[in-house]
């Protein structure tokens, strides 16, 4: 799936993975391929980014993820 991780200053990230792990309001998300289309709010925390190479984390103080058609927009705070 393809992932995108936006502030409004930055891109912090664009490229695929294979698993996206989310810090939602109502608790924590995991996110894999060809997940079912969902829009929810962030909480403070940390977005995990696992790929074939390894994982990154970015740390965010809350904002908005969409999953939509196998691409996971997150729009950061």
């Amino acid at each position: 799936m393809t992932v995108h991780i936006l502030t409004p200053d930055a891109t912090l990230y664009s490229g695929e993975a294979s698993y996206v792990g989310l810090p939602g309001s109502d608790g924590s998300l995991g996110i894999m391929n060809r997940h079912a289309a969902l829009i929810t709010t962030l909480q403070s925390g940390e977005v995990l980014v696992r790929t074939n190479d390894g994982e990154e984390r970015f740390p965010v103080k809350g904002g908005t993820v969409e999953v939509l058609n196998n691409v996971v927009t997150v729009l950061a705070a």
